[in-house]
């Protein structure tokens, strides 16, 4: 099919958009939900899951400046809280905020070292105008119901490198539901990607959500050696009007399914050095060369079924172009460890126009083709032909007794999150029980790495008494961000073999300001 430029392919969408408004058809958001839909679904399921902050304090917010108050108002950065926005969030009303619990800046919704935070629109909905929203050394996130639209890399003003949502620098568990993300342009006019993930960034979930009028969808992995991310779900999304990056996958795991890609105008899901994509019930319109390795000779995989592809148009291979189509057949197995049903492709175009987007009142689909209210809990199931049956996380032995044999610590490198005032992380590998670490609240992480693989299957962590107890922690795989285990109070704990190159302790609760004075590992 006949071909335009990008940038007349955009005017002439972004002309269409002003006449619908001029006539009313787009004027009107409809009433949002205030209450966050149902449990997160795909990868932001796994690794202890994306739950953002329920349980904390819900505050409103209509400005930027409002929204990074709320966060540096917390009692700590690691307190739950949900923060609904209604009006438009721009440069001018998002000021930085500062605090103990936040670490803010001008023109961006900073997400920046925090924890256990849920931003919903509300209302008459929430428009984030040319100010992007930066998720950065945090975790547990959950963003739905909102506009981010014409952030800008270049030009003025900018905001989040050009990304809508950008997330970087050890990012784990974050879920984008309901949103909707446009540009109104490439890069040539001052835009980047619309849903960006690099520096490992890990166990992420975009679903019911509309990216359009970009010349860039989205990338994981900012180079071909940059490989740390991955554990990326992408369902129930239209991406409209792209010129490739729908998305990039460099290295590691994701799962597309039941995703409606329309006009994508260059390439579409590009898999590259050694991603793995699974490709299951998407409905490919209008488009070219939809999925693939482009523009470079380090190969990405594929397992797909179910798909559609209408009107699709495939390219001659190249050295360092390789289009899957224009039969497109898989190239490996990939599995994924959580359930899900799947609705048939024929069926997506409609499901996804009536569910995905801002203002669409948090609609989902079962996998019945049907739109419908979240239930309370999930409901969905897995096919046994279509899912792994074994998750990634391994159920933990709880013990009193400690560990046998050599701790593993002794002589290992550490590392962690803010720690308080005199204290060191080399305390918790020096074999005295008289000198420890401490964060600098209630929560933090401290770390024991050895500069090659070293096999655990058991950790003791012993507390030094004067200050406060340690209530909540989990025990990361600080490699891939796996939790290995789990708990309440500090002790002992077994888990499967294990080999790594780091391992953090969390502390996710305590009755004050903690001391590890020792953080034992054990093969």
């Amino acid at each position: 099919m006949g071909r335009r430029s990008p940038s007349t392919r955009l005017q002439a969408a972004l002309a269409a958009l002003a006449v619908a408004a001029a006539t009313g058809v787009i004027l009107t958001i409809p009433e949002a939900s205030a209450a966050v839909a149902a449990g997160a679904t795909g990868y932001a399921s796994q690794n202890g899951g994306t739950t953002g902050g329920a349980g904390g304090q819900t505050v409103r917010a209509t400005t930027g400046t409002q929204i990074h108050a709320a966060l540096c108002g917390r009692a700590s950065s690691s307190t739950p809280i949900t923060i609904q926005v209604e009006g438009t969030i721009n440069h001018a009303n998002t000021a930085k905020v500062s605090g103990t619990s936040c670490n803010t800046a001008a023109g961006v919704i900073e997400l920046k070292q925090i924890s256990n935070v849920t931003l919903v629109g509300v209302g008459a909905g929430a428009v984030f105008d040319q100010v992007g929203i930066h998720i950065r050394e945090s975790s547990n996130i959950i963003i739905q119901n909102v506009t981010v639209k014409n952030v800008k890399k270049s030009g003025s003003p900018t905001s989040n490198g050009g990304d809508a949502i950008g997330m970087e620098s050890d990012v784990r568990n974050v879920w984008v539901d309901h949103s909707t993300l446009e540009a109104s342009g490439g890069e040539s006019e001052g835009f980047d990607g619309l849903f960006d993930m690099k520096d490992n960034t890990q166990y992420v979930t975009l679903s019911y959500s509309v990216l359009r009028n970009s010349g860039r969808g989205g990338l994981v992995g900012s180079s071909e050696t940059e490989l740390s991310n991955g554990f990326i779900t992408y369902h129930h999304n239209l991406y409209e009007n792209i010129d490739s990056r729908a998305p990039l996958l460099r290295g590691g795991t994701a799962h597309m399914y039941d995703n409606h890609y329309r006009q994508l105008n260059e390439s579409g899901i590009n898999s590259r050095a050694g991603a793995h994509a699974k490709v299951e019930n998407n409905y490919f319109e209008d488009s070219k060369d939809v999925l693939g390795t482009f523009y470079t000779d380090a190969a990405g995989y594929w397992q797909v079924a179910g798909n559609v592809f209408d009107d699709v148009t495939w390219s001659p291979k190249g050295t360092d172009y390789n289009p899957a189509g224009p039969n497109p057949t898989s190239n490996a197995t990939v599995s994924v460890p959580y359930a899900y049903a799947l609705d048939s492709a024929s069926c997506v175009p409609d499901v996804v126009a009536r569910t995905a987007g801002a203002g669409k009142g948090m609609l989902v689909s079962d996998g019945s083709c049907t739109p419908q209210s979240p239930s309370p809990t999930p409901t969905a199931t897995a096919s046994p032909t279509t899912t792994a049956t074994a998750g990634p996380t391994p159920t933990p032995t709880a013990t009193t007794a400690p560990p046998s044999g050599t701790n593993l610590s002794i002589g290992a490198g550490s590392d962690g999150s803010s720690k308080a005032d005199g204290t060191s992380y080399g305390n918790v590998r020096d074999g005295s029980l008289s000198t420890y670490w401490s964060p600098a609240g209630t929560t933090g992480s401290v770390s024991v790495k050895w500069g090659s693989p070293t096999t655990i299957s058991s950790v003791r962590v012993r507390e030094a008494a004067g200050a406060g107890t340690v209530t909540g922690w989990r025990l990361l795989n600080g490699d891939t961000g796996a939790v290995l285990a789990t708990g309440g109070a500090a002790g002992a704990v077994t888990f499967p073999a294990t080999a790594l190159s780091k391992v953090t302790f969390e502390i996710t609760g305590a009755t004050g300001t903690p001391r590890v004075a020792e953080f034992e590992t054990y093969a």
